[in-house]
Parts: structure tokens; C-alpha cells; sequence
């Protein structure tokens, strides 16, 4: 049929596949929220249709307005958000429940995506490279003080469609060695972290002496880049201890292991893993995992839900959830670079950018690579909040990869 021509069908029928397994998963750990999943997901369809039959310029138009709706929404929180599981990042209406975080990412690839397609836009220009930052970082910095540090995080994110864009990969080397030596320094006394840092920096600098021009300005940034590392490498321990018990706790595990802490923050990774290896190759089958339906993971059906996968479905059944995701994720990058408006692509980037950030940080969460942080598996995950907002996403870029491949241009 010729209106069909334009639908991301690969696409399409991988979302439908995650969203359908996913609502089977939450059945098998409690059925009444199972339901209540199959409702989201019937909503979001709905929701889907509208965006689907609307202009597909709306959203271009009214990023601005979407983007400071979201912020309010966040900033909302601290008179009048509702405290769950020890975060006040959520708003309670009677039995129904808001996470606005959700939808802020929204809005935050709309208004970059808007702004990066403007003619004056221009990376190598101080104010354009300002401007992008700050749009990124004024919700980024509100979900930090709420605190919710895993959403934060999935704000990293935006820095990958803007390195699309021509941002300078050094920032990503610069974070990575920043995060590096926050890590190291919780592991291994400072001081042999400094002394590395020192041995580190002398021999660059020697193998770049007669590279380089030095003067004021140059010897003060090495200078200063090598005083921020020493004092981010003994500052580390002091941040930990300043941490709020639990999440001190959850970044210890990844040291000393969860069974050091098996009765508070090691508890829920504990049976995860258990859940995952009992799995085995073909795993127990459906609705048969005895870590499952005996309730022994909290919060399973949101963002542990990957461990009852590993149970039930086992090594196999693990693989191809995975493989799915990556394909769907590779499609949505290999679409945004196919569209001819710098609009559509910088909203692809960024959305399939925030599915590999939630993707990535959930399994390594469930399999002890990364502190429990609160982060959803997209689609999968138990919440009305997060299907929506991803299905939101979705089906605002397939409606502009659609309008894409239609155009005359």
C-alpha cells in the first residue's frame, strides 16, 4: 500500500517485539502488573497514532515550549514531588504515578535537536558550543539535586549526537580519565593514584617538549588539569563517605562484592545473579524460575526485570533480548544518518543515544559491572512513565523518518 511506503518496518516490528515480551516478563514476576503494563502499552499506541496522523513539523515548532514544560515539571518536584524508595523524583495523583524525568528527555532532544539545525549554529564557535551545553545541562544539573544521579547520567547521552554534530571527542577522553581516576581512587590508596598521575604527565610531557609551544597559557592549563586530577584522586574517598548510606553502599559493592552486603545494598544483586546463573543455557521456562516467583528480588519488574529473562529464558533467551536491542539501536542510528534534515538526525542521535545509555547502564547494574543506580530498561522495565515517554520517542522519529523518506526535497 502506497501510504505504508516510509514505515520503518525493521524498526517498528523490533518495538512491538520488545514492548510484547516485555508485558510477558512482568506477567510472569506479578500478574496484576503485568496487566496494568498491557494497559501502558495500549496507551502508547494511541498516543503513537496521534503523532503518527499529526504534522510532523509540531514537534520542530514547539521544542521550546516542550523543553521548558519539562524543566517546570522537574523543578516542580521539590515543592510537590512524592518521596518513593528514599528519591522525591515523582508526582502522585491518587493511585497514579509520574516520573517527569522521563519526559524532560523529551524535550531535551527536541530543543538541542531545534537549536543544532538553526542556521547560526556553528560548533567551533564559543557561544553555539555554550548554548548547547546549557541546554543539556539545566535539567541535567535540576535532576542532580533532586538527586537522581542515574537519570543524570542518561544525559551523557546528548554529548553523543552533538560529537555526531562535530563536538571534539577529547571531551569524551577528558570524562573518561576524570571518571577513571573518581574510581581508582576508592580502590587503591590516593596517594599511589597521584604518583601514577605525576609519572603519567612527566613522561607527556617529555615525549612533547619540543612539540609543543609553551608559554603562559599552556603551561598553566597542564598545570591545572594535573592539580584538578591529584585533588579529584584525594577528594574521592571523602565524597564517598559523604554519600547517603545506601548509595555509598552501592558503589562498595563493586569492591567488595555483594555478598559484603547481603542484608542492605547487596541484596538485590545477590539474587539477581543467582536468578541469571540458575538460568543456564535454555533456561527454567516460562513462569517456572524459583527466584522469580518466589519474590526474592525486589523491585524485579522495573529495573532488575532482566534478571527473570536470565531465569526463565535462560543464556539463549538473554542473547537474543541483547541482540534485539542492539539492532534496534544500530537502526535508529543508521536511519538519523539517512535524513536529510539535521532536525530529524540530531532527534535520532539523541534517542537512539538515550536507549543505548539506559540499555547499557541497566545490564551492567543487574550484572554487577555498575552501581544500582534506578535505571529502567527501556520498554521492558515495569512503568507507565517510562514506556510512554520511550514510546513518545519512538514514534516521533519514525513519524520523521517517515516524512523524510515522502519529501520532494
Amino acid at each position: 500500500m502506497k501510504w505504508t511506503e516510509g514505515i520503518d518496518k525493521l524498526g517498528l516490528g523490533l518495538y512491538f517485539l520488545l514492548c510484547i515480551f516485555a508485558i510477558a516478563n512482568i506477567y510472569s514476576v506479578d500478574q496484576k502488573l503485568g496487566e496494568k503494563q498491557l494497559l501502558f502499552f495500549c496507551i502508547s499506541l494511541v498516543v503513537g497514532l496521534v503523532i503518527f496522523v499529526g504534522r510532523s513539523k509540531f514537534f520542530e515548532n514547539m521544542s521550546g515550549i516542550i523543553y521548558i514544560g519539562g524543566v517546570l515539571l522537574l523543578v516542580g518536584l521539590f515543592p510537590f514531588g512524592k518521596e518513593i524508595l528514599g528519591q522525591k523524583n515523582w508526582y502522585k495523583f491518587g493511585s497514579f504515578t509520574m516520573q517527569p524525568v522521563e519526559f524532560a528527555k523529551i524535550g531535551t532532544a527536541l530543543m538541542l535537536s531545534n537549536y543544532v539545525s538553526g542556521p547560526d549554529f556553528n560548533l567551533s564557535n564559543r557561544k553555539s558550543l555554550l548554548t548547547a551545553l546549557g541546554i543539556i545541562g539545566i535539567p541535567a544539573v535540576v535532576v542532580l539535586a533532586i538527586p537522581d544521579v542515574g537519570s543524570m547520567l542518561v544525559f551523557i547521552a546528548f554529548f553523543i549526537a552533538l560529537y555526531r554534530e562535530g563536538l571534539s571527542g577529547w571531551l569524551f577522553g577528558i570524562g573518561f580519565v576524570f571518571a577513571g581516576v573518581f574510581l581508582v581512587s576508592l580502590a587503591i590508596p590516593p596517594l599511589y593514584v597521584v604518583l601514577t598521575i605525576l609519572v603519567i604527565a612527566g613522561g607527556w610531557i617529555a615525549m612533547n617538549y619540543y612539540r609543543m609551544s609553551w608559554n603562559i597559557i599552556s603551561i598553566s592549563s597542564i598545570a591545572g588539569s594535573i592539580l584538578i586530577l591529584c585533588g579529584l584522586a584525594f577528594g574521592s574517598p571523602f565524597v564517598l563517605e559523604k554519600l547517603p548510606k545506601h548509595q555509598r553502599e552501592r558503589i562498595e559493592v563493586l569492591y567488595k562484592g555483594e555478598k559484603a552486603f547481603r542484608d542492605t545494598s547487596g541484596y538485590n544483586l545477590l539474587y539477581s545473579k543467582t536468578a541469571i546463573g540458575s538460568g543456564g543455557l535454555l533456561g527454567k521456562g516460562y513462569r517456572e524460575g524459583s527466584v522469580t516467583q518466589g519474590k526474592f528480588v525486589p523491585e524485579q519488574e522495573t529495573d532488575y526485570i532482566f534478571c527473570t529473562v536470565g531465569e526463565e529464558w535462560g543464556f539463549v533467551g538473554s542473547a537474543v533480548l541483547i541482540l534485539c536491542y542492539m539492532i534496534y539501536i544500530g537502526r535508529i542510528y543508521y536511519l538519523a544518518e539517512k535524513q536529510k534534515s539535521t532536525f530529524n538526525r540530531v532527534f535520532g542521535y539523541c534517542f537512539a543515544s538515550i536507549l543505548l545509555m539506559h540499555f547499557s547502564i541497566n545490564l551492567g547494574m543487574v550484572m554487577g559491572l555498575f552501581p544500582t543506580v534506578g535505571i529502567p530498561l527501556p520498554y521492558f522495565s515495569y512503568g507507565g512513565s517510562s514506556l510512554l515517554a520511550f514510546s513518545i520517542m519512538t514514534f516521533i522519529f519514525f513519524k520523521l523518518n517517515y516524512s523524510d523518506k515522502n519529501s520532494l526535497v
